[in-house]
């Protein structure tokens, strides 16, 4: 690839900055204030969640859907999908689903405020999902969507707050 390609991608061949960064003002100088851009500056408009004096990228719910029905169904995994984005709040960018022989879906939503992924073994009842949120989407509305979806009381759900920690609050 030609560095004229890869400028034409949107990448800084000097600092490896992609074009919208340095649009959106995030490749500054150094500055001992805080940048307008800055994620400390509560005043940003940004996607990062501020919940009980916490501010962190997202949550990330690793949902399990244990006996469930239609875990093999493209269609039926796509419309929980978007049912879920709907019920949280989220905008849906792209959805890709891929099914397996004999049995089997793995599939990813993308969203603007992350991604839904899932891993199926319907032979046993069992999904693994992903639901990874950030700003004001509510991603625990994705745990009733999916209970009702395939089926089930049995949903297992653990949360990790992405980020955490890692800007004051």
């Amino acid at each position: 690839m030609k560095d004229i390609d890869l400028f034409q991608l949107g990448y800084g061949l000097a600092t490896g900055a992609q074009e919208e960064d340095t649009k959106r003002g995030l490749a500054q100088s150094c500055d001992p204030v805080i940048a307008p851009n800055s994620v400390e500056n509560t005043d940003r408009d940004d996607h990062f969640v501020r919940r009980d004096g916490a501010v962190f990228a997202g949550t990330h719910l690793i949902i399990e859907v244990v006996e469930g029905a239609g875990l093999d169904d493209e269609a039926r995994i796509q419309q929980a999908f978007r049912d879920c984005v709907d019920a949280c709040g989220a905008t849906l960018l792209h959805i890709h689903t891929h099914k397996f022989s004999p049995q089997g879906v793995s599939g990813v939503a993308v969203l603007a405020e992350s991604h839904i992924s899932v891993h199926t073994w319907p032979e046993i009842g069992y999904g693994a999902f992903d639901v990874f949120m950030c700003g004001d989407a509510q991603p625990w509305k994705a745990v009733d969507v999916l209970a009702k979806a395939f089926e089930t009381a049995d949903i297992r759900v653990r949360e990790l707050k992405r980020g955490e920690g890692l800007i004051p609050g």
